[in-house]
């Protein structure tokens, strides 16, 4: 210490902390202010640069008053530089906090800009935050005066341990990396793998994949056997599909009528209900000369993958009535079977198990 510490360096060292605290309360209350009509606008980024600022603005205040504080008071030099990296320390802290916030936050708000309509991948959003603190750690270790090179040295060894430890976590997380990076699946796609699972794509983190079944429950497949097994994608290339409908009718129909009329159900339906694909032009192609019946395929157009079973739903209803009016018959599957005079094989139950009886005769044949 220089010189005697008097009850005027007090005064200003109060006035500087009580000054840095002024700016740090005022400066809150504005970016509060600033929030709300952040809200308003279309822009989210604007949320995120302003919720970040209300945690740096602050705190660099209070730093600025505490060295402002500092500066005034007769203090040693070893003591000054020690008071000058604490707050040193603080504000980069607070920085690096603030930074993590604006950057985690235009990634996520990237990712659900392009992912749809459940987009949350998380597994960007961790690894950014993790990379922009860490940064911020080593800045800090170098202002104290320490070192990074040999931490830098220790971490790599040490990771490399840590990577034979952990191979199965390491390998979900590069997959899931290259999963959204290859943009084969995205939150909010609806997939179906090889083992039968099947639902939409909900969030992929960094080691797992999470899928919400229609029936809403979720199912978690690691990234690693999602990479590695065979999956359909119901929304990629286009979320538009077709589907099939199997119909059949009997010989005895008009093949032209019942092309028109079918072909003005699947208008109708098209047209009328929600999730249908207006512009989808009736698609009906007869196929199979059947036991009892002519078959032939309807190609519905929807608009994505759970749409299918309510137009399905109206479609049947809808062209089972028109057929009723237009007397167009649905045959069920008929077979005519002919007995002959001899033996004849007919299978009797007794306490549970069928045990086959031979019987010759007149009574083979239903005669008493």
């Amino acid at each position: 210490m220089n010189r005697a510490l008097t009850l005027d360096d007090l005064v200003l060292a109060g006035i500087a902390v009580a000054a840095g605290l002024v700016a740090a309360f005022l400066s809150r209350a504005l970016l509060r202010w600033l929030a709300k009509h952040a809200k308003r606008t279309r822009w989210s980024g604007d949320d995120v640069i302003v919720d970040a600022l209300r945690t740096a603005l602050p705190w660099g205040a209070i730093a600025a008053g505490g060295a402002a504080a500092a500066a005034v008071l007769p203090l040693t030099r070893a003591v000054q530089h020690h008071t000058n990296q604490t707050l040193q320390v603080l504000l980069i802290f607070a920085v690096t906090v603030s930074a993590a916030r604006v950057i985690t936050g235009l990634v996520q708000g990237v990712t659900q800009s392009r992912s749809g309509v459940a987009a949350s991948a998380t597994i960007f959003v961790n690894i950014t935050r993790v990379l922009v603190m860490a940064i911020g750690f080593l800045v800090a270790l170098q202002t104290l005066g320490i070192s990074i090179a040999p931490l830098l040295t220790a971490l790599g060894v040490g990771g490399l341990a840590v990577a034979l430890a952990l191979q199965d976590t390491l390998a979900n997380l590069f997959a899931g990396i290259h999963i959204l990076a290859s943009k084969t699946v995205q939150p909010g796609d609806y997939i179906r793998l090889s083992s039968g699972e099947e639902g939409y794509v909900v969030d992929i983190n960094w080691r797992q994949t999470t899928v919400r079944q229609l029936s809403n429950n979720l199912v978690v497949v690691p990234n690693g056997e999602l990479a590695k097994t065979n999956m359909t994608n119901f929304t990629r290339p286009e979320q538009q599909l077709t589907i099939l409908v199997q119909v059949g009718v009997s010989y005895d129909s008009d093949l032209d009528q019942v092309e028109r009329v079918t072909s003005e159900v699947v208008t109708e339906v098209m047209t009328e209900i929600t999730g249908a694909v207006p512009e989808h032009e009736p698609a009906i192609r007869f196929h199979t000369f059947g036991d009892s019946r002519i078959g032939f395929t309807v190609i519905l157009g929807v608009g994505e993958f759970s749409d299918q079973y309510r137009i399905k739903h109206e479609f049947i209803k809808r062209l089972h009535r028109r057929y009723r009016e237009e007397g167009i018959s649905i045959p069920a599957p008929a077979r005519t079977v002919a007995l002959q005079q001899g033996t004849v094989v007919i299978p009797q139950q007794r306490g549970g198990n069928d045990v086959p009886a031979d019987r010759t005769g007149p009574r083979a044949a239903g005669q008493e």
